[in-house]
């Protein structure tokens, strides 16, 4: 079937550029140079995806994307720009967008785009453009008794989703774009004014420095510990994360991530992926301090933290049962820091977007700028990174872990002896 594809902006030599590679790769193109022409085209004669320039005369193209969800909410537009702003990227996605690309266009990063917007409006087609309702029973495509071999569907999201926040080590301003992906496809990470792909996993880790960072060639994406706990958690195993450079901090918890997951829902594809089964003890020791991994049925994560009165000592045990658990016993709890590391921070170019209404500030007297959300809620942080670390191996892992004291690089540490073990 051909595919027809409307291409809107007011230069022409990139709509002739456009409309030309798209036609050899054997896709139908209508070219409009503003917005009145584009919509004029688009009730005459349709169109499976619009590319829509931002800036433009007469209509913008913000405005022009309302008009065209208002005549068909399905059709995907892919917004265009090479000056637009986050905070133009983010307003667009919430409207309705299904992506965002930078200018100069990669045609190759063009085409791709076309083929997974095509490929969301099929399904869009076939099962109707709703998610689950929260608490409605999800159908799994497994057949019955795979789970116990350890295999687990494949998810992604519903559809394309946004956020909009700060960078909690750079500061900036940031807007994240979350785009579902088939099946195989693994946890993906793209900077929003590069073209450089980066895999969410081991492999790619550049940074455990006060945060789990991955890189390539030369693009590092930074911060990506909670969004990576709320995936492990709801068995996000495909997922694009197109970002300005930092994963936004929001309120330092991972909750407003859980509130986005539940509003957008899951897609189930796929034959299954096989969980990582931990099949003997895995340890990570320096002095006091130590990480261990150890066959069991689930997985379960008991964490100590030990810091002199007033906090004194904490201890939590955490099992990953389902996604609610973890919303309401882990995801809350925020980022914590003390104060006396606060100008060492700063001296390193860090936490730089760390305020006191996303950060548990401490000193020697203890909480300093806000009340608890639990006694041990700095424990269950420590959890919450932990779980979104294990998910560097981009699949579901099952195995008991008791940790004391450590942090992101003996977090790292320990996931690189159980890839080694396990030959993965």
């Amino acid at each position: 079937m051909e595919i027809k594809v409307l291409i809107v902006d007011d230069e022409e030599a990139v709509t002739r550029a456009i409309a030309g590679a798209l036609e050899d790769e054997g896709y139908r193109t209508l070219t409009a140079r503003d917005g009145r022409e584009a919509l004029r085209l688009y009730r005459q004669q349709g169109a499976d995806v619009v590319l829509l320039d931002v800036w433009m005369p007469d209509i913008d193209g913000i405005d022009l994307l309302r008009r065209i969800k208002e005549v068909d909410e399905g059709c995907p537009v892919i917004m265009i720009s090479g000056h637009a702003t986050v905070s133009a990227a983010v307003k667009a996605m919430k409207m309705g967008a299904f992506d965002f690309l930078e200018k100069p266009l990669s045609i190759e990063a063009l085409l791709d785009t076309l083929q997974r917007a095509l490929r969301q409006r099929e399904v869009q087609r076939a099962e109707g453009p709703f998610p689950f309702p929260r608490g409605e029973e999800r159908p799994s495509l497994l057949a019955e008794g795979e789970a116990g071999r350890g295999i687990v569907p494949q998810r992604t999201l519903k559809r394309s989703t946004v956020l909009y926040g700060t960078g909690l080590h750079s500061g900036q301003k940031t807007g994240m774009i979350l785009l579902p992906q088939p099946p195989g496809t693994g946890i993906l990470f793209c900077d929003l004014t590069d073209e450089v792909v980066v895999p969410g996993d081991l492999d790619h880790v550049i940074s455990t420095d006060f945060a789990t960072s991955v890189g390539l060639r030369g693009v590092t994406i930074r911060t990506i510990e909670h969004l990576m706990a709320v995936l492990h958690a709801y068995g996000i195993t495909d997922l694009l994360v197109k970002v300005d450079g930092e994963i936004p901090v929001m309120d330092g918890s991972a909750l407003e991530f859980c509130k986005m997951v539940d509003e957008v829902g899951l897609r189930e594809g796929g034959a299954g992926l096989k969980e990582v089964v931990v099949d003997k003890r895995y340890e990570v020791r320096d002095g006091d301090r130590f990480i261990a991994i150890e066959p069991a049925d689930r997985l379960e994560v008991n964490f100590c933290l030990s810091y002199p009165p007033p906090i004194g000592e904490q201890e939590v045990t955490f099992v990953l049962e389902d996604p609610e658990r973890f919303r309401q016993e882990i995801a809350p709890a925020r980022t914590f820091g003390f104060l006396k590391d606060v100008e060492r921070l700063s001296k390193m170019g860090l936490a730089g977007g760390g305020h006191l209404h996303n950060v548990v500030l401490l000193d020697e007297r203890g909480v300093i700028n806000t009340e608890l959300r639990f006694p041990d809620e700095l424990a269950r942080h420590k959890v919450l990174d932990l779980i979104g670390d294990l998910f560097l191996l981009n699949r579901p892992v099952r195995g008991r872990v008791t940790a004391r004291m450590t942090g992101h690089r003996e977090n790292v540490a320990l996931l690189k002896k159980v890839k080694e073990g396990l030959g993965l």
